[in-house]
């Protein structure tokens, strides 16, 4: 049996999580295009891998005289899983569905979808050129490409179970100190933080500093944390949110745009947890929308990109770009999100939620 969680659940994380998949689905609505109204969206991944840095800390740290390191990954697994294969299978059924066809216009054998899902389903990630990177993009994940966060997020339950949670809080907080500045430097040679969905180029280690910050961040403040109740902190927290996506990039500085994302991740991400983490002042209506959004945003996150692929060959894209305006693809981008919402609904009710229940029984 698995143990039963028993601490306060703060729900405003809950909402800011949802917040958080939302923006990243406005952000890939956009991001064929030229001109986004969220070019910073991409950074709710990093705020995930902080929050989910500080859940666990906060939910684990001290359960390791009742836990064994199995268990903590059978927990992460439950959790995690259903939703890695459901992706998985839909992303071939979607690839499938659009012809299986490259983004180069070559056709990729039904085995080879095949194998490239039951990669995907195993966190194997695919490498450029290799046979299982069936769409020709570089995606680490052909069929499902946000699979990538959640490759770097086991990665980071696996360094959590066997060294972080060992570490004292001066060693935690160097290691975070030396990831941030590590970050920061990714951040200002390349101008921004989008690293870390290919093995192309170095992405491995991008994408692999990209989750160290946060998750450790996360993880020391889970350790010093004393929560502070401010009156309608959902919803100034979610106003902050928003206002670091929709900001508008530095185009004629990367490097001013690299430090502006590296302060969002460093210093006002952690500081949303940090007031996130409290339901002092969180009305009943307020904590069933964000139960709500929170039960969503995973679903939603893994289900959306497989079918947003059908929407991004039919705008024409092709590795380079796109063949129409938004202006004349937004009814089909409105379709791809809408049928994205009504799926990860339908996950949460009638999948992952039931197989999550029927596996924490064994």
């Amino acid at each position: 049996m698995l143990l039963q969680d028993s601490k306060p659940h703060y729900h405003i994380l809950d909402g800011l999580r949802g917040i958080a998949a939302l923006i990243v689905i406005v952000y890939h609505v956009f991001e064929l295009f030229p001109e986004t109204p969220v070019p910073h969206g991409y950074l709710a991944v990093d705020f995930f891998f902080i929050l989910s840095g500080f859940v666990i800390g906060y939910a684990y740290d001290d359960r390791w005289d009742k836990m064994s390191v199995g268990g903590f990954f059978k927990r992460r697994l439950i959790r995690l899983h259903p939703m890695v294969v459901f992706g998985a299978v839909l992303g071939g059924l979607t690839f499938l569905l659009q012809g299986g066809v490259r983004w180069d216009g070559g056709h990729v054998g039904v085995g080879f979808v095949m194998l490239s899902m039951l990669c995907a389903m195993f966190m194997i990630p695919s490498f450029p050129g290799s046979v299982t990177e069936v769409r020709g993009n570089g995606e680490m994940f052909p069929l499902n490409g946000p699979s990538w966060s959640l490759f770097f997020e086991y990665i980071g339950n696996i360094l959590y179970a066997l060294l972080l949670r060992r570490l004292p809080k001066l060693a935690l907080a160097a290691l975070c100190v030396v990831s941030g500045a590590l970050l920061t430097g990714i951040a200002v040679r390349d101008g921004f933080l989008g690293v870390g969905w290919t093995m192309a180029d170095g992405g491995f280690w991008g994408g692999l500093v990209r989750m160290l910050f946060p998750y450790t961040a996360g993880m020391l403040m889970a350790r010093v944390f004393k929560p502070v109740n401010i009156k309608g902190g959902f919803l100034y927290c979610g106003l902050v949110f928003m206002t670091v996506a929709l900001l508008p990039s530095f185009d004629g500085a990367p490097w001013r745009n690299g430090l502006f994302e590296a302060f969002c991740v460093i210093v006002v991400f952690p500081c949303l947890v940090w007031l996130g983490a409290s339901d002092s002042f969180l009305g009943d209506r307020a904590r069933k929308a964000c139960t709500f959004l929170g039960d969503l945003s995973y679903s939603l996150y893994m289900v959306h990109y497989p079918i947003f692929y059908l929407y991004y060959s039919y705008i024409g894209f092709d590795g380079n770009g796109v063949s129409m305006a938004f202006r004349e693809a937004w009814p089909v981008a409105l379709m791809a999100v809408t049928v994205s919402l009504l799926l990860a609904w339908v996950c949460v009710r009638f999948y992952d939620t039931p197989v999550r229940k029927r596996l924490g029984k064994l």
